[in-house]
């Protein structure tokens, strides 16, 4: 399919680019043409090009820029959005999440997931970094309604195994032009010594990156050293589980040698700002990680912690923590952290055609409304977007050159209303079967 997005400002996300007016062109899955507006005039004679346009969308002057990037989540958790809240993690973990995710069929997680796709719509959100219990049913979902996503294994003591996570791994990185798979496991406290060492031994065999929660509480870190005198990031990089990259969801709660970890083994820090500060497990020390060279993501983590699946609340979190948790207002600028949830989020995940807007890229792209009060006056885009915008503004999501959500409605083949209605049919069976 061809589409014009015209009469646009621009931001491509590349490197010292400022925002710009001009077009993007699309055609089928990948980005076909980015100009500017006086490029436009240049290269062109005043007969536009003979394309036969599917669709011309006049942006109205609103802004393109590539989708963002929830680069850790647990989608199908939808069914535990404020069922469980106001709970110590380990608590909400033990008493309310795991006993009801035993009773989760892979069906259910597939119409659960469906629902939070409807939400990273909204959101802005192109890609997910998807870590759940039946991975199969989780890429139907987002195959079925457009969704990109990169599974990681979730590989611990009670579920799945190393046999099938390489199973997984290889189904899933055949040619998918929207469904990969990385290697990963729970934690280090739900996995066994034995068990990580063959996840080891995997990773090398297929010299792959490995991802894993990391450092989220105090409680996790104490236990590790108490278990094997060493901190988990020092622990699982003995283990050799990191030699080939890799990263960590919330590094929490890192020591010098825990950076130096991930500094020398180029792993990347994930940072879950709502999820760490409503579960009350701390503040990461994102200016920190940036000193030391450390890439940065952001994730939205699952909708039981959370509970909202929004990458704005989020880059606003990074920012704002970082500058009381620094005692500095000029910790972190809002370019750094739009550069976390789009760009830096691409390379986490291994989604080297989606980071920026350029030629050859795959068409994942939103246009955020600024034709809103919390986007006026436009002094500044990049830092509108960051301290003032939020999902009002997402007028457009286009994942890999269709457009799934535009204006309010939705097009992924069915109706938001049905997914509802499905999902509530889900929860009200597994909430009456706990009474």
């Amino acid at each position: 399919m061809n589409i014009r997005l015209y009469n646009a400002r621009i931001l491509t996300m590349e490197k010292d680019r400022p925002v710009f007016r001009g077009e993007v062109w699309v055609k089928n899955e990948k980005i076909a043409y980015v100009a500017a507006a006086e490029e436009l005039e240049a290269e062109w004679d005043r007969d536009f090009p003979k394309i036969n346009w599917d669709m011309e969308i006049d942006c109205r002057e609103n802004l393109l820029m590539p989708g963002f990037k929830n680069a850790h989540t647990h989608s199908a958790m939808t069914f535990l959005r404020s069922y469980a809240d106001d709970m110590p993690l380990q608590k909400w973990l033990n008493d309310m999440v795991f006993p009801m995710e035993r009773k989760l069929t892979g069906e259910d997680i597939y119409h659960l997931t469906k629902l939070a796709i409807l939400e990273y719509l909204t959101s802005g959100i192109t890609s997910i970094f998807e870590m759940y219990l039946t991975p199969d049913t989780i890429a139907r979902a987002c195959m079925d309604m457009g969704m990109r996503c990169v599974l990681t294994s979730g590989l611990n003591n009670f579920t799945s195994s190393i046999e099938q996570t390489e199973e997984e791994y290889l189904k899933w990185n055949q040619k998918q032009s929207l469904i990969s798979y990385q290697l990963g496991f729970h934690g280090e406290y739900t996995c066994s010594k034995e068990l990580l060492y063959r996840l080891a031994q995997l990773a090398h065999k297929h010299r792959a990156p490995v991802y894993t929660h990391l450092a989220e509480t105090k409680k996790e870190v104490e236990e590790c050293r108490r278990q094997y005198g060493m901190t988990p990031a020092v622990f699982l990089d003995s283990m050799g589980l990191f030699e080939f990259g890799g990263g960590g969801y919330h590094c929490v709660h890192m020591t010098d040698a825990d950076m130096d970890v991930f500094r020398r083994r180029r792993l990347y820090v994930i940072t879950n700002p709502a999820s760490n500060m409503k579960l009350a497990s701390g503040i990461a020390p994102i200016a920190e990680y940036l000193r030391k060279k450390i890439p940065v993501a952001i994730g939205t983590d699952g909708p039981a912690s959370n509970n909202c699946l929004d990458m704005f609340r989020e880059m606003f979190l990074v920012t704002g923590l970082s500058k009381l948790h620094e005692e500095d207002a000029a910790s972190i600028d809002a370019m750094q952290v739009l550069h976390m949830a789009t760009v830096q989020g691409a390379k986490a995940m291994h989604l080297s055609k989606c980071d920026v807007l350029a030629k050859g890229k795959y068409a994942d792209i939103i246009m955020l409304d600024l034709h809103q009060p919390n986007m006026q006056p436009i002094h500044n885009i990049p830092k509108n977007i960051v301290y003032s915008a939020g999902k009002s503004n997402v007028c457009m999501t286009m994942i890999n050159g269709k457009i799934l959500y535009r204006n309010g409605e939705f097009n992924v083949g069915e109706s938001a209303e049905g997914i509802y209605a499905k999902c509530n049919e889900i929860v009200k069976r597994l909430t009456e079967a706990e009474r």
